[in-house]
């Protein structure tokens, strides 16, 4: 035990500085690669998004979870989640296509969480940015869940978590808070869907 070295992350002392820099580039190393996976994961998964849009009725539940993933991990391809989860939600179990979307997207939105762990964010200068990073500190659980509780096209929710990133919010937390907030707009736009389908037919039905 006496010949075992110990990590001296020390800042005091030059050594512990050396090897404070090390241990973050290392983090960050590894935080890359995992986003670097992340992007060619979902990238792959693209291609297959044609068919199963679709084909979404036939996939079920795995075809609302799995467009919901995708969705809320990608911003450069649209896909029109929100409208799968209105029509689903007319077809399907309601509350199962909400259940989806809670456990879902909270998985996608962890490419934000994770690019604003690394440092590669490039937004520190936007105002509107350094107003989010105050409001995170000071509200930040009551900020992530009303984004995601949300329906918005503005990709809110990806610039809280880049921030809840950045900030080294609870990771645990961060993900429960998204599959609350998420579930809750999932059973809305959901429902939507249920009830606006029933309002049609006994209109046209009578």
């Amino acid at each position: 035990m006496g010949d075992e070295q110990e990590l001296d992350l020390n800042p005091a002392t030059e050594e512990g500085t050396k090897q404070a820099r090390r241990f973050a580039w290392t983090r960050r190393h590894y935080v890359g690669l995992f986003i670097i996976a992340t992007i060619v994961v979902f990238s792959v998964a693209i291609y297959f998004t044609g068919s199963l849009m679709s084909n979404v009725e036939a996939y079920g539940y795995l075809g609302v979870f799995l467009i919901c993933v995708i969705a809320s991990a990608v911003i450069i391809v649209p896909v029109p989640a929100i409208a799968v989860v209105f029509g689903m939600g007319a077809i399907l179990n309601p509350w199962l296509v909400g259940l989806m979307v809670g456990l879902a997207e909270p998985i996608g939105e962890l490419t934000a969480y994770m690019a604003g762990y690394s440092g590669r964010v490039a937004m520190e200068n936007r105002r509107s940015y350094v107003r989010l990073m105050d409001w995170m500190r000071r509200r930040g659980s009551l900020v992530l869940f009303f984004f995601a509780a949300i329906p918005n096209p503005f990709y809110l929710t990806k610039l809280a978590g880049a921030a809840a990133g950045v900030l080294r919010y609870p990771l645990w937390k961060y993900l429960m808070i998204l599959f609350f907030g998420k579930t809750a707009k999932g059973l809305l736009v959901a429902f939507a869907g249920y009830w606006t389908l029933r309002l049609v037919l006994r209109f046209l039905i009578g």
